[in-house]
């Protein structure tokens, strides 16, 4: 069965173009032009990527992207007119999973859908069923994550960020090696990305996250998850 991505976008001849690009690799495109016909196509396409633009009339990105999160951990790529940073990283913080800035090669998006639909599908591959880390258990068939018998909610990027460090406990990584490992693709040495994810996680997991003992910084070099006691 194709995958299918909603491109959610008032440009039509963007839309128009980006589908023409999608549908020539195998994809199956649906389309929305504001944000209430968008969260209307995620509840009834149930698609497996969407691509949303921030500027959208009446309801904006940023706010279609929090609904969706409310609910829907479907991964989400923001399109952005404009350079400033504080756009992308408030898109991180909303829950986005990636962020392109227009003008952008629609060869460099259609790699980056790619790379992100194989890595949510294959991630149980070749993994443990099951990691624990003291009062920590991460369910990698599941997609769960329990603290303290508690059930945590993550977002799909966060938990692949943490199944991937915990799968390899004690090793240090940098901030590029995890944006390749996660991610799948080069950002562009825009390491905010993998800091976005890692505070957020933090804030759900760590009884002090100023103080963390599971996801350890590594002054000068990356991240690291504790190695099991």
């Amino acid at each position: 069965m194709k995958e299918k991505v909603l491109i959610v976008d008032d440009e039509k001849t963007l839309v128009k173009a980006l589908k023409f690009s999608l549908e020539k690799e195998g994809f199956r495109v649906i389309e929305a032009y504001n944000g209430e016909e968008a969260l209307q196509k995620v509840a009834d396409e149930e698609p497996d990527l969407i691509i949303l633009d921030l500027m959208l009339p009446g309801l904006d990105g940023f706010e279609v992207c929090r609904r969706i999160r409310k609910n829907n951990e479907v991964p989400i790529i923001m399109l952005t007119a404009r350079g400033d940073d504080i756009d992308k990283v408030l898109g991180l913080e909303l829950g986005a999973d990636d962020y392109m800035t227009k003008p952008f090669n629609p060869r460099e998006l259609v790699a980056r859908i790619k790379a992100i639909l194989r890595r949510s599908s294959s991630r149980e591959e070749g993994m443990r069923k099951h990691i624990q880390v003291g009062n920590l258990q991460i369910d990698l068939l599941q997609h769960r994550v329990r603290l303290d018998g508690k059930e945590i909610d993550l977002t799909t990027k966060e938990f692949a960020l943490l199944s991937f460090l915990a799968a390899n406990a004690g090793r240090v990584f940098s901030r590029e090696q995890l944006l390749e490992q996660v991610w799948g693709y080069n950002y562009y040495g825009d390491a905010r990305t993998v800091d976005v994810h890692i505070r957020h996680l933090r804030e759900k997991l760590e009884e002090d996250p100023g103080n963390p003992e599971l996801i350890i910084t590594v002054w000068g070099t990356g991240y690291k998850f504790r190695e099991e006691r």
